[in-house]
Protein backbone atom coordinates (compact mmCIF):
# COMPACT_ATOMS: atom_id res chain seq x y z
CA UNK A 1 0.00 0.00 0.00
CA UNK A 2 1.31 3.63 -0.59
CA UNK A 3 0.73 5.83 2.06
CA UNK A 4 0.74 10.05 1.57
CA UNK A 5 2.24 11.72 4.93
CA UNK A 6 1.79 15.38 4.25
CA UNK A 7 1.96 18.55 6.51
CA UNK A 8 -0.47 21.68 4.81
CA UNK A 9 0.15 25.17 5.90
CA UNK A 10 -0.98 28.61 4.96
CA UNK A 11 1.15 30.56 2.99
CA UNK A 12 2.12 34.41 3.58
CA UNK A 13 3.22 36.80 0.66
CA UNK A 14 4.17 36.04 -2.59
CA UNK A 15 8.16 34.79 -2.68
CA UNK A 16 7.40 31.73 -3.44
CA UNK A 17 6.06 32.54 -7.41
CA UNK A 18 9.39 33.69 -7.93
CA UNK A 19 11.18 30.17 -6.79
CA UNK A 20 9.27 28.17 -8.89
CA UNK A 21 7.22 27.55 -11.94
CA UNK A 22 3.76 27.81 -11.49
CA UNK A 23 1.32 24.91 -13.16
CA UNK A 24 -2.30 25.29 -13.79
CA UNK A 25 -4.56 22.47 -12.68
CA UNK A 26 -8.23 21.39 -12.39
CA UNK A 27 -9.76 18.72 -10.66
CA UNK A 28 -12.66 17.12 -9.53
CA UNK A 29 -14.50 14.51 -6.93
CA UNK A 30 -16.64 11.40 -7.61
CA UNK A 31 -16.39 10.75 -4.21
CA UNK A 32 -15.63 12.82 -1.43
CA UNK A 33 -16.71 10.75 1.64
CA UNK A 34 -14.35 11.03 4.51
CA UNK A 35 -13.79 7.27 5.07
CA UNK A 36 -12.12 7.41 0.52
CA UNK A 37 -11.78 9.88 -2.09
CA UNK A 38 -11.80 9.27 -5.82
CA UNK A 39 -10.32 11.97 -7.71
CA UNK A 40 -9.89 13.00 -11.42
CA UNK A 41 -7.13 15.76 -12.05
CA UNK A 42 -6.09 17.42 -15.46
CA UNK A 43 -2.80 18.79 -15.82
CA UNK A 44 -1.21 19.97 -18.71
CA UNK A 45 -1.47 17.12 -21.04
CA UNK A 46 -2.23 14.47 -18.41
CA UNK A 47 -4.97 13.05 -16.98
CA UNK A 48 -4.79 11.12 -13.20
CA UNK A 49 -7.18 8.94 -10.80
CA UNK A 50 -6.16 8.99 -7.72
CA UNK A 51 -7.94 6.93 -4.82
CA UNK A 52 -7.07 7.52 -1.21
CA UNK A 53 -8.00 6.70 2.02
CA UNK A 54 -8.95 8.23 5.42
CA UNK A 55 -6.50 10.35 6.94
CA UNK A 56 -5.35 9.35 10.27
CA UNK A 57 -2.80 12.01 11.54
CA UNK A 58 -0.90 13.50 8.79
CA UNK A 59 -1.22 10.22 6.53
CA UNK A 60 -3.74 8.28 4.83
CA UNK A 61 -3.28 5.47 1.99
CA UNK A 62 -3.10 6.85 -1.95
CA UNK A 63 -3.33 5.36 -5.42
CA UNK A 64 -1.90 7.01 -8.29
CA UNK A 65 -2.64 5.96 -12.22
CA UNK A 66 -2.55 8.19 -15.14
CA UNK A 67 -5.78 7.70 -17.44
CA UNK A 68 -6.45 8.63 -21.26
CA UNK A 69 -6.58 12.88 -21.46
CA UNK A 70 -10.06 12.77 -23.14
CA UNK A 71 -11.33 10.01 -20.59
CA UNK A 72 -10.21 12.66 -17.66
CA UNK A 73 -11.94 15.69 -19.04
CA UNK A 74 -15.00 13.88 -20.42
CA UNK A 75 -14.95 12.66 -16.15
CA UNK A 76 -14.46 15.95 -14.86
CA UNK A 77 -17.15 17.94 -16.58
CA UNK A 78 -20.02 15.17 -16.61
CA UNK A 79 -19.30 12.91 -13.48
CA UNK A 80 -17.41 15.09 -10.98
CA UNK A 81 -18.83 17.18 -7.97
CA UNK A 82 -19.01 20.71 -8.50
CA UNK A 83 -17.46 23.37 -7.98
CA UNK A 84 -14.51 21.83 -9.48
CA UNK A 85 -11.03 22.60 -7.77
CA UNK A 86 -8.91 24.71 -10.10
CA UNK A 87 -5.80 26.17 -8.92
CA UNK A 88 -1.94 26.96 -9.83
CA UNK A 89 0.35 24.99 -8.03
CA UNK A 90 4.44 25.92 -7.87
CA UNK A 91 6.70 22.99 -6.87
CA UNK A 92 9.34 25.15 -4.79
CA UNK A 93 12.38 23.61 -3.56
CA UNK A 94 14.12 24.27 0.05
CA UNK A 95 16.58 22.98 2.49
CA UNK A 96 16.26 19.19 0.60
CA UNK A 97 12.48 19.14 0.17
CA UNK A 98 9.72 20.13 -2.41
CA UNK A 99 7.05 22.40 -1.38
CA UNK A 100 3.96 22.68 -3.24
CA UNK A 101 2.09 25.91 -3.04
CA UNK A 102 -1.69 25.68 -3.81
CA UNK A 103 -3.01 29.37 -5.01
CA UNK A 104 -6.92 28.28 -5.80
CA UNK A 105 -9.01 29.89 -8.07
CA UNK A 106 -12.46 30.08 -8.81
CA UNK A 107 -15.20 29.44 -5.93
CA UNK A 108 -11.78 28.62 -3.43
CA UNK A 109 -9.95 32.26 -4.97
CA UNK A 110 -7.91 34.20 -2.18
CA UNK A 111 -6.96 30.34 -0.46
CA UNK A 112 -2.80 29.79 -1.06
CA UNK A 113 -1.95 26.47 0.89
CA UNK A 114 1.49 25.09 0.91
CA UNK A 115 2.21 21.44 1.59
CA UNK A 116 5.04 19.27 1.96
CA UNK A 117 5.11 15.49 1.53
CA UNK A 118 7.24 13.76 4.35
CA UNK A 119 8.97 10.01 4.30
CA UNK A 120 7.66 9.70 7.96
CA UNK A 121 5.46 11.84 10.12
CA UNK A 122 8.24 12.48 12.70
CA UNK A 123 10.61 13.59 9.94
CA UNK A 124 12.18 17.05 10.79
CA UNK A 125 12.03 19.65 8.04
CA UNK A 126 12.99 23.60 8.25
CA UNK A 127 10.05 25.98 6.87
CA UNK A 128 10.20 28.72 4.33
CA UNK A 129 10.01 32.54 6.12
CA UNK A 130 6.50 32.32 3.86
CA UNK A 131 5.25 29.45 5.46
CA UNK A 132 2.34 30.98 7.98
CA UNK A 133 0.40 28.36 10.63
CA UNK A 134 -0.51 25.11 9.57
CA UNK A 135 -3.66 23.48 9.33
CA UNK A 136 -2.85 19.78 8.85
CA UNK A 137 -5.56 18.46 10.72
CA UNK A 138 -7.92 21.29 9.64
CA UNK A 139 -10.53 19.41 7.39
CA UNK A 140 -11.74 22.54 5.68
CA UNK A 141 -8.46 22.61 4.04
CA UNK A 142 -9.00 19.47 2.23
CA UNK A 143 -9.06 19.67 -1.43
CA UNK A 144 -12.21 17.79 -1.13
CA UNK A 145 -13.69 19.79 1.27
CA UNK A 146 -13.35 22.53 -0.87
CA UNK A 147 -15.19 21.28 -3.49
CA UNK A 148 -18.29 20.98 -1.15
CA UNK A 149 -17.64 23.95 0.93
CA UNK A 150 -15.42 26.45 -1.01
CA UNK A 151 -13.36 29.47 0.57
CA UNK A 152 -15.78 32.16 -0.60
CA UNK A 153 -18.50 30.71 1.57
CA UNK A 154 -16.27 30.58 4.42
Amino acid sequence: MATEIERKFLVTGTEYRNLGKGTYYQQGYLSSDPERTIRIRVVGDRGMLTIKGKTEGISRAEYEYQIPLAEAKDMLHALCLRPLIEKTRYRVPFAGKVWEVDEFLGENEGLVVAEIELPSADCPFEKPSWIGQEVSHDPRYYNSNLSKHPFKDW
